[in-house]
């Protein structure tokens, strides 16, 4: 139901309760903050709203008439409720500055945030950060039911129903255990070949098995996945246990390349870069430390485990 037009403003309403409890539009006047001739246009305003007077003028002050006690009765509670409102939006105004809650994918949790994050509570040190990990798709669906206020997401496009801005580049390495046959190949293995060949995958969901699907979709259905690992670490235990080729972030696997765990497998005519996004909900911007967290990604330049 709309307020009616003649709704007392609450200003008015306090300066009448102070004139009730001082006896005078004077003292209420310099108990407000605000000149007699302004308190006075207040309240002739009031009562011009209300219909009716609220104020008696004597030589000795101000007095309430018998509508303006009744109106004083029914403004405490009002006034009341109002600055409990007041405090509670205070301190969510104060929850909302000193809280952060991020969903991140495992490429962006593991190997970008953790840098982003210090650098944040550099300027914000008494500020909770809590941090969820999941796939692509986890990560949409919990920052469109409003569970975090900053998400992470790694795929061809942003999640529908949210906006985006990417965040790094990341290229895709497919990696096998140096004893397997694709490490001794002196060329490149065609796309056609790793499409056909059953892969130490990411479950569905997850944007790393998303970005590979597309890329193989033109060379020919794709095999059955060898295993589906929800984590980049067990993906990479593995691949270098022998299990077989293995597709992960060049992020991911540079440390293990370097130290001879695994080998790059070069792919012939295979596009498998991709964008590292941060999201939240179309119509919204993000506030508060989610924009700082924003601000932040594009204060440090990329690294390329590639």
């Amino acid at each position: 139901m709309p307020l009616s037009p003649r709704m007392p403003d609450l200003r008015a309403l306090e300066l009448l309760l102070a004139v009730a409890r001082l006896g005078s539009l004077g003292r209420a006047a310099r108990e407000a903050g605000v000149s007699q001739p302004a308190a006075s246009v207040r309240m002739r305003t009031l009562e011009r709203m209300i219909g009716v007077p609220l104020l008696e003028r004597t030589p000795r002050g101000s007095v309430l008439t018998p509508a303006g006690v009744l109106v004083t009765d029914w403004a405490r509670p009002l006034l009341d409720a109002a600055d409990r409102m007041d405090t509670g939006l205070a301190a969510l105004r104060e929850d909302h500055n000193t809280r952060l809650r991020v969903e991140a994918s495992l490429t962006v949790a593991e190997y970008l945030l953790p840098r982003w994050l210090v650098a944040l509570r550099g300027s914000r040190p008494g500020m909770a950060v809590s941090l969820r990990v999941g796939n692509s798709a986890d990560v949409a669906a919990r920052v469109l039911a409003g569970e975090a206020d900053l998400g992470f997401t790694e795929g061809r496009r942003a999640p529908r129903g949210l906006a985006s801005a990417v965040v790094a580049h990341d290229r895709l390495t497919v990696v096998v255990a140096p004893g397997h046959a694709w490490s001794r190949r002196r060329g490149p293995v065609p796309a056609a070949e790793l499409a056909a060949t059953p892969l130490v995958q990411r479950e569905p969901g997850s944007g790393t098995r998303e970005v590979l699907a597309a890329a193989l979709a033109p060379f020919g259905a794709a095999a059955a996945p060898l295993l589906e690992l929800a984590s980049t670490t067990a993906l990479k235990a593995a691949a270098v246990s022998g299990a077989g080729p293995a597709v992960l972030s060049s992020l991911a696997v540079a440390d293990d390349v370097a130290a001879g765990r695994l080998v790059r497998v070069e792919v012939a005519d295979l596009e498998l870069g991709r964008a590292l996004r941060a999201v939240w909900p179309h119509g919204t911007r993000p506030t508060g430390p989610a924009r700082e967290l924003l601000a932040l990604t594009k204060s440090y330049p990329e690294r390329d485990g590639g």
